[in-house]
Protein backbone atom coordinates (compact mmCIF):
# COMPACT_ATOMS: atom_id res chain seq x y z
CA UNK A 1 0.00 0.00 0.00
CA UNK A 2 0.96 3.39 -0.54
CA UNK A 3 2.74 5.40 2.07
CA UNK A 4 -0.56 8.37 1.60
CA UNK A 5 -2.76 5.63 1.82
CA UNK A 6 -1.62 4.20 4.85
CA UNK A 7 -0.95 7.91 6.58
CA UNK A 8 -4.81 8.07 5.66
CA UNK A 9 -5.93 5.20 7.41
CA UNK A 10 -3.98 5.93 10.27
CA UNK A 11 -5.17 9.02 10.48
CA UNK A 12 -9.04 8.75 10.23
CA UNK A 13 -8.32 5.95 12.96
CA UNK A 14 -6.94 8.56 15.19
CA UNK A 15 -9.81 11.05 14.87
CA UNK A 16 -12.59 8.11 15.12
CA UNK A 17 -10.64 7.85 18.51
CA UNK A 18 -10.98 10.95 19.27
CA UNK A 19 -14.64 11.53 18.92
CA UNK A 20 -14.49 13.50 16.42
CA UNK A 21 -14.83 12.08 13.13
CA UNK A 22 -17.24 13.81 10.78
CA UNK A 23 -20.52 12.76 9.82
CA UNK A 24 -22.85 14.43 7.70
CA UNK A 25 -26.35 14.64 8.46
CA UNK A 26 -28.46 15.25 4.70
CA UNK A 27 -30.90 17.47 6.13
CA UNK A 28 -33.29 18.84 3.57
CA UNK A 29 -34.49 22.31 3.66
CA UNK A 30 -38.24 22.86 3.41
CA UNK A 31 -38.40 26.60 2.10
CA UNK A 32 -41.97 26.53 3.01
CA UNK A 33 -41.32 25.12 6.63
CA UNK A 34 -37.93 26.35 7.48
CA UNK A 35 -36.70 25.95 10.53
CA UNK A 36 -38.02 22.77 9.96
CA UNK A 37 -36.05 20.15 7.12
CA UNK A 38 -36.48 16.67 6.31
CA UNK A 39 -34.41 13.98 7.44
CA UNK A 40 -33.75 10.20 6.33
CA UNK A 41 -31.85 8.10 9.12
CA UNK A 42 -32.35 4.37 9.82
CA UNK A 43 -34.95 3.59 7.12
CA UNK A 44 -36.83 6.69 8.89
CA UNK A 45 -38.41 9.88 7.14
CA UNK A 46 -39.42 12.58 9.14
CA UNK A 47 -39.17 15.96 10.00
CA UNK A 48 -36.59 17.43 12.31
CA UNK A 49 -35.93 20.95 13.86
CA UNK A 50 -32.85 22.76 13.08
CA UNK A 51 -31.26 24.77 15.42
CA UNK A 52 -27.84 25.24 13.47
CA UNK A 53 -28.77 27.16 10.19
CA UNK A 54 -26.08 30.03 9.36
CA UNK A 55 -28.94 31.00 7.61
CA UNK A 56 -29.42 33.34 10.31
CA UNK A 57 -32.54 35.82 8.93
CA UNK A 58 -34.44 33.09 6.85
CA UNK A 59 -33.51 34.66 3.94
CA UNK A 60 -32.71 31.62 1.66
CA UNK A 61 -36.45 30.86 2.08
CA UNK A 62 -37.99 34.01 1.30
CA UNK A 63 -40.13 34.23 -1.52
CA UNK A 64 -39.27 37.07 -2.92
CA UNK A 65 -35.53 36.33 -2.98
CA UNK A 66 -36.36 32.75 -4.34
CA UNK A 67 -38.26 34.16 -7.00
CA UNK A 68 -35.51 36.54 -8.00
CA UNK A 69 -33.24 33.76 -8.57
CA UNK A 70 -35.72 31.47 -10.76
CA UNK A 71 -36.47 34.31 -12.95
CA UNK A 72 -32.37 35.00 -13.28
CA UNK A 73 -32.34 31.62 -14.32
CA UNK A 74 -35.52 31.25 -17.02
CA UNK A 75 -33.27 34.63 -18.76
CA UNK A 76 -30.37 33.66 -18.12
CA UNK A 77 -29.49 30.13 -17.70
CA UNK A 78 -28.14 27.85 -14.52
CA UNK A 79 -24.41 29.29 -14.93
CA UNK A 80 -22.58 31.94 -15.39
CA UNK A 81 -20.44 30.24 -18.63
CA UNK A 82 -16.91 31.47 -17.79
CA UNK A 83 -14.92 33.59 -15.84
CA UNK A 84 -15.53 37.03 -14.36
CA UNK A 85 -12.72 37.83 -17.68
CA UNK A 86 -14.44 35.20 -20.16
CA UNK A 87 -18.31 35.75 -20.64
CA UNK A 88 -19.00 35.59 -17.14
CA UNK A 89 -19.31 39.11 -15.90
CA UNK A 90 -23.12 39.84 -16.02
CA UNK A 91 -25.55 43.56 -15.53
CA UNK A 92 -26.43 41.33 -12.24
CA UNK A 93 -22.83 40.97 -11.21
CA UNK A 94 -21.74 44.70 -11.39
CA UNK A 95 -25.33 45.95 -9.98
CA UNK A 96 -24.47 43.47 -6.39
CA UNK A 97 -21.18 44.95 -6.20
CA UNK A 98 -22.65 48.52 -6.50
CA UNK A 99 -25.07 47.50 -3.88
CA UNK A 100 -22.45 46.03 -1.25
CA UNK A 101 -19.71 48.66 -1.45
CA UNK A 102 -23.17 50.83 -0.79
CA UNK A 103 -23.89 48.67 2.03
CA UNK A 104 -20.32 49.18 3.40
CA UNK A 105 -19.76 53.44 2.54
CA UNK A 106 -16.92 51.95 0.29
CA UNK A 107 -15.74 52.94 -3.36
CA UNK A 108 -16.15 49.66 -4.92
CA UNK A 109 -16.72 45.87 -4.50
CA UNK A 110 -15.48 42.48 -5.85
CA UNK A 111 -17.76 39.39 -5.84
CA UNK A 112 -15.11 35.76 -4.58
CA UNK A 113 -17.13 32.49 -5.35
CA UNK A 114 -17.30 32.12 -1.62
CA UNK A 115 -16.85 33.71 1.32
CA UNK A 116 -13.70 31.81 2.75
CA UNK A 117 -11.96 32.34 -1.19
CA UNK A 118 -13.07 36.10 -0.16
CA UNK A 119 -10.13 36.38 2.40
CA UNK A 120 -7.51 33.56 1.14
CA UNK A 121 -7.31 35.01 -2.06
CA UNK A 122 -7.15 39.00 -0.82
CA UNK A 123 -5.07 38.70 1.82
CA UNK A 124 -2.74 36.43 0.07
CA UNK A 125 -2.61 39.21 -2.78
CA UNK A 126 -2.14 42.10 -0.37
CA UNK A 127 0.92 40.26 1.52
CA UNK A 128 2.62 39.81 -1.38
CA UNK A 129 2.48 42.90 -3.33
CA UNK A 130 5.33 44.08 -0.99
CA UNK A 131 8.45 42.27 0.25
CA UNK A 132 8.18 44.00 4.24
CA UNK A 133 4.81 43.19 5.00
CA UNK A 134 3.86 43.19 9.25
CA UNK A 135 0.73 41.47 9.53
CA UNK A 136 -1.08 41.04 13.07
CA UNK A 137 -3.68 38.12 13.31
CA UNK A 138 -6.35 37.43 16.41
CA UNK A 139 -5.48 34.60 17.35
CA UNK A 140 -9.39 33.23 16.72
CA UNK A 141 -9.39 34.12 13.02
CA UNK A 142 -11.26 31.93 11.07
CA UNK A 143 -8.79 29.35 8.64
CA UNK A 144 -9.57 31.22 5.82
CA UNK A 145 -7.80 34.35 6.95
CA UNK A 146 -5.31 31.65 8.58
CA UNK A 147 -4.52 30.63 5.30
CA UNK A 148 -4.51 33.64 3.32
CA UNK A 149 -2.04 34.69 5.63
CA UNK A 150 0.37 31.94 4.92
CA UNK A 151 0.17 32.65 1.31
CA UNK A 152 2.36 35.52 1.82
CA UNK A 153 5.36 34.50 2.02
CA UNK A 154 7.04 37.35 2.19
CA UNK A 155 5.03 38.63 4.90
CA UNK A 156 6.09 38.58 9.11
CA UNK A 157 2.85 37.26 10.60
CA UNK A 158 2.58 38.05 14.06
CA UNK A 159 -0.10 36.56 16.19
CA UNK A 160 -2.22 38.86 19.04
CA UNK A 161 -4.36 37.05 21.97
CA UNK A 162 -7.83 37.37 20.76
CA UNK A 163 -9.44 41.00 21.22
CA UNK A 164 -6.50 41.28 23.57
CA UNK A 165 -5.70 45.07 22.63
CA UNK A 166 -2.91 45.79 24.76
CA UNK A 167 -1.28 42.06 22.91
CA UNK A 168 -1.73 43.86 19.63
CA UNK A 169 -0.49 47.59 20.92
CA UNK A 170 2.95 45.47 22.22
CA UNK A 171 3.37 43.83 18.79
CA UNK A 172 3.23 46.65 16.70
CA UNK A 173 5.50 48.71 18.80
CA UNK A 174 7.94 46.08 18.38
CA UNK A 175 7.82 45.95 14.49
CA UNK A 176 10.05 48.36 12.31
CA UNK A 177 7.99 51.73 12.29
CA UNK A 178 8.30 52.23 8.58
CA UNK A 179 7.03 48.77 7.53
CA UNK A 180 3.51 48.07 5.60
CA UNK A 181 1.05 46.96 7.99
CA UNK A 182 -1.85 45.30 8.11
CA UNK A 183 -4.19 44.14 11.18
CA UNK A 184 -6.44 41.02 10.16
CA UNK A 185 -9.51 40.63 12.35
CA UNK A 186 -13.40 39.51 12.91
CA UNK A 187 -16.31 41.21 14.07
CA UNK A 188 -18.33 38.40 15.35
CA UNK A 189 -16.51 35.19 15.93
CA UNK A 190 -18.70 32.58 15.55
CA UNK A 191 -18.08 29.79 17.72
CA UNK A 192 -18.04 31.82 21.11
CA UNK A 193 -19.90 34.46 19.91
CA UNK A 194 -18.05 37.13 20.74
CA UNK A 195 -17.37 40.76 19.03
CA UNK A 196 -14.35 42.67 18.64
CA UNK A 197 -13.63 46.11 19.99
CA UNK A 198 -13.85 47.70 16.79
CA UNK A 199 -12.89 51.33 17.85
CA UNK A 200 -9.65 50.28 19.55
CA UNK A 201 -8.77 48.75 16.73
CA UNK A 202 -8.34 51.29 14.50
CA UNK A 203 -7.28 54.16 17.29
CA UNK A 204 -4.22 51.20 17.07
CA UNK A 205 -3.84 51.03 13.46
CA UNK A 206 -4.31 54.87 13.38
CA UNK A 207 -1.28 55.26 16.24
CA UNK A 208 0.88 52.69 14.23
CA UNK A 209 -0.07 53.51 10.69
CA UNK A 210 -1.47 50.26 10.16
CA UNK A 211 -3.88 49.11 7.22
CA UNK A 212 -7.10 47.11 8.40
CA UNK A 213 -8.76 44.23 7.58
CA UNK A 214 -12.42 43.44 8.72
CA UNK A 215 -14.21 39.80 8.22
CA UNK A 216 -17.62 40.40 8.84
CA UNK A 217 -19.47 37.57 7.37
CA UNK A 218 -21.24 36.28 10.91
CA UNK A 219 -22.58 39.99 11.35
CA UNK A 220 -23.40 41.42 7.55
CA UNK A 221 -27.28 41.87 6.97
CA UNK A 222 -27.84 41.33 10.97
CA UNK A 223 -25.93 44.61 12.83
CA UNK A 224 -26.45 47.85 12.02
CA UNK A 225 -29.25 50.19 10.77
CA UNK A 226 -28.83 49.01 6.89
CA UNK A 227 -27.11 45.25 7.97
CA UNK A 228 -23.98 46.83 7.17
CA UNK A 229 -22.09 44.65 10.41
CA UNK A 230 -20.57 45.16 13.21
CA UNK A 231 -18.56 48.40 11.95
CA UNK A 232 -21.99 49.82 10.65
CA UNK A 233 -23.48 49.37 14.61
CA UNK A 234 -19.91 51.16 15.89
CA UNK A 235 -19.68 53.74 13.61
CA UNK A 236 -16.22 52.75 11.95
CA UNK A 237 -16.84 51.39 8.59
CA UNK A 238 -15.17 54.74 7.28
CA UNK A 239 -12.19 53.89 9.10
CA UNK A 240 -11.90 49.94 8.08
CA UNK A 241 -9.40 49.70 5.18
CA UNK A 242 -11.42 46.51 3.50
CA UNK A 243 -14.55 44.62 4.77
CA UNK A 244 -15.19 41.29 3.77
CA UNK A 245 -18.41 39.72 3.75
CA UNK A 246 -20.26 36.68 2.88
CA UNK A 247 -23.74 36.21 1.00
CA UNK A 248 -23.99 32.87 2.59
CA UNK A 249 -25.03 33.48 6.22
CA UNK A 250 -27.46 36.59 7.08
CA UNK A 251 -28.04 36.72 3.26
CA UNK A 252 -29.05 33.33 3.14
CA UNK A 253 -27.75 32.71 -0.46
CA UNK A 254 -23.81 31.70 -1.43
CA UNK A 255 -20.44 33.44 -2.49
CA UNK A 256 -18.21 35.62 -1.09
CA UNK A 257 -17.10 39.79 -1.09
CA UNK A 258 -14.54 42.47 -0.46
CA UNK A 259 -15.11 46.39 -0.49
CA UNK A 260 -12.96 49.09 0.03
CA UNK A 261 -11.13 51.97 -2.01
CA UNK A 262 -11.51 51.52 -5.84
CA UNK A 263 -7.78 51.40 -6.48
CA UNK A 264 -7.11 48.51 -3.53
CA UNK A 265 -10.33 46.68 -5.27
CA UNK A 266 -8.76 47.10 -8.93
CA UNK A 267 -5.18 45.86 -7.56
CA UNK A 268 -6.81 43.10 -6.18
CA UNK A 269 -9.18 42.30 -9.26
CA UNK A 270 -6.27 42.30 -11.31
CA UNK A 271 -3.98 40.12 -9.44
CA UNK A 272 -5.57 37.62 -6.93
CA UNK A 273 -5.77 34.24 -8.63
CA UNK A 274 -9.07 33.47 -6.63
CA UNK A 275 -10.70 35.79 -8.42
CA UNK A 276 -8.94 35.32 -11.97
CA UNK A 277 -9.04 31.61 -12.38
CA UNK A 278 -12.52 30.73 -10.94
CA UNK A 279 -16.01 30.81 -12.57
CA UNK A 280 -17.87 33.35 -12.05
CA UNK A 281 -21.41 33.27 -9.10
CA UNK A 282 -24.21 32.12 -11.03
CA UNK A 283 -26.81 34.44 -12.43
CA UNK A 284 -29.72 32.69 -10.30
CA UNK A 285 -27.50 32.91 -7.14
CA UNK A 286 -26.44 36.37 -7.92
CA UNK A 287 -30.34 38.05 -8.45
CA UNK A 288 -31.01 36.44 -5.31
CA UNK A 289 -28.38 37.44 -3.08
CA UNK A 290 -28.92 41.36 -4.65
CA UNK A 291 -33.02 40.95 -3.89
CA UNK A 292 -32.02 39.87 -0.12
CA UNK A 293 -29.31 42.65 -0.02
CA UNK A 294 -31.72 45.29 -0.88
CA UNK A 295 -34.40 43.75 1.45
CA UNK A 296 -32.14 43.50 4.43
CA UNK A 297 -31.01 47.23 3.96
CA UNK A 298 -34.70 48.34 4.95
CA UNK A 299 -36.14 45.55 7.34
CA UNK A 300 -34.59 46.62 10.80
CA UNK A 301 -37.91 44.49 12.12
CA UNK A 302 -36.30 41.42 11.07
CA UNK A 303 -32.74 42.20 12.48
CA UNK A 304 -34.66 42.86 15.90
CA UNK A 305 -36.24 39.88 15.55
CA UNK A 306 -33.22 37.96 15.57
CA UNK A 307 -31.79 39.34 18.42
CA UNK A 308 -34.65 38.83 20.63
CA UNK A 309 -34.89 35.17 19.76
CA UNK A 310 -31.19 34.83 20.34
CA UNK A 311 -31.55 36.92 23.90
CA UNK A 312 -34.84 34.53 25.27
CA UNK A 313 -32.61 31.43 23.94
CA UNK A 314 -29.50 32.32 26.15
CA UNK A 315 -31.82 33.44 29.09
CA UNK A 316 -33.98 29.56 28.49
CA UNK A 317 -30.91 27.72 28.83
CA UNK A 318 -29.31 30.03 31.85
CA UNK A 319 -32.99 29.98 33.68
CA UNK A 320 -32.53 25.53 33.16
CA UNK A 321 -29.37 25.70 34.97
CA UNK A 322 -27.69 24.26 31.24
CA UNK A 323 -23.45 25.37 30.61
CA UNK A 324 -24.54 28.05 27.95
CA UNK A 325 -21.46 29.98 27.47
CA UNK A 326 -21.08 33.82 27.59
CA UNK A 327 -22.32 35.45 24.23
CA UNK A 328 -22.63 38.76 23.27
CA UNK A 329 -24.26 38.07 19.61
CA UNK A 330 -26.89 36.29 17.92
CA UNK A 331 -24.73 32.62 18.38
CA UNK A 332 -25.55 30.86 21.46
CA UNK A 333 -22.81 27.87 22.50
CA UNK A 334 -24.25 25.66 24.84
CA UNK A 335 -20.35 23.82 26.07
CA UNK A 336 -20.10 20.24 26.21
CA UNK A 337 -16.44 19.91 26.52
CA UNK A 338 -15.73 16.62 24.89
CA UNK A 339 -15.76 15.64 20.93
CA UNK A 340 -17.28 12.11 21.45
CA UNK A 341 -20.46 13.46 24.00
CA UNK A 342 -20.83 16.81 21.73
CA UNK A 343 -21.83 14.04 18.93
CA UNK A 344 -23.74 11.82 21.57
CA UNK A 345 -25.70 14.98 22.96
CA UNK A 346 -26.66 15.72 18.60
CA UNK A 347 -27.12 12.49 17.94
CA UNK A 348 -29.89 12.10 20.69
CA UNK A 349 -31.75 15.47 19.72
CA UNK A 350 -32.25 13.70 16.51
CA UNK A 351 -32.93 10.55 17.51
CA UNK A 352 -35.17 10.95 20.35
CA UNK A 353 -36.62 14.33 19.93
CA UNK A 354 -36.27 15.48 16.41
CA UNK A 355 -33.90 18.08 16.55
CA UNK A 356 -30.35 18.87 15.21
CA UNK A 357 -27.75 20.83 16.64
CA UNK A 358 -24.38 20.59 15.16
CA UNK A 359 -21.64 19.46 17.45
CA UNK A 360 -18.56 21.46 16.84
CA UNK A 361 -15.50 19.49 17.58
CA UNK A 362 -11.74 20.04 16.90
CA UNK A 363 -9.94 21.56 14.55
CA UNK A 364 -12.73 24.49 14.88
CA UNK A 365 -12.49 24.54 18.84
CA UNK A 366 -9.52 23.47 20.96
CA UNK A 367 -9.95 20.28 22.61
CA UNK A 368 -11.63 20.66 25.74
CA UNK A 369 -14.61 23.06 24.78
CA UNK A 370 -16.38 21.12 22.49
CA UNK A 371 -19.57 22.53 22.01
CA UNK A 372 -23.00 22.79 20.78
CA UNK A 373 -23.90 25.61 18.44
CA UNK A 374 -27.28 27.01 18.17
CA UNK A 375 -28.41 30.07 15.79
CA UNK A 376 -31.98 30.75 16.82
CA UNK A 377 -33.82 32.76 14.45
CA UNK A 378 -36.67 34.92 13.37
CA UNK A 379 -38.68 31.92 13.16
CA UNK A 380 -37.99 29.75 15.95
CA UNK A 381 -41.07 30.49 18.51
CA UNK A 382 -40.92 30.21 22.11
CA UNK A 383 -42.52 26.84 22.22
CA UNK A 384 -39.96 25.53 20.32
CA UNK A 385 -37.33 26.74 22.35
CA UNK A 386 -39.02 25.11 25.41
CA UNK A 387 -39.29 22.22 23.52
CA UNK A 388 -35.28 22.43 23.04
CA UNK A 389 -34.75 22.92 26.86
CA UNK A 390 -36.76 19.96 27.82
CA UNK A 391 -35.10 17.72 25.69
CA UNK A 392 -31.02 19.51 26.80
CA UNK A 393 -32.39 18.83 29.97
CA UNK A 394 -33.22 14.91 29.70
CA UNK A 395 -30.01 14.37 27.63
CA UNK A 396 -27.58 16.01 29.88
CA UNK A 397 -28.62 14.79 33.06
CA UNK A 398 -29.10 10.72 32.21
CA UNK A 399 -26.07 11.26 29.51
CA UNK A 400 -26.17 7.30 28.85
CA UNK A 401 -23.52 6.31 25.98
CA UNK A 402 -24.80 6.22 22.37
CA UNK A 403 -23.47 3.14 20.52
CA UNK A 404 -22.92 4.02 16.27
CA UNK A 405 -23.08 7.59 16.90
Amino acid sequence: MHKFLVKCDEALKEISAQGRYRRFVALEKLADRFPYYSVTMEGRTRDILVWSSNDYLAMGTDPVVIEASIEAARRMGAGAGGTRNIAGSSPLHVALEEELADLHGKDAALLFTSGYVSNQATLSAILNSLPDWHVFSDAQNHNSMIVGIKDGRKASVHVFKHNDMADLERLLAAAPADAPKLIAFESVYSMDGDIAPLKEICDLADRYNALTYLDEVHAVGMYGAHGGGVSERDGVAHRITIIEGTLAKGFGCHGGYVTGDFKVLDYIRSVAAGFIFTTALPPPTVAAALASVRMLKADSARRALLFDRAETLKAKFRAAGLPVMASSSHIVPLMIGDAAKATQVSMRLIREFGMYATPINYPTVPQGTERLRFTPGPKHSDAMMDELVGALQKILLSEPAVTGA
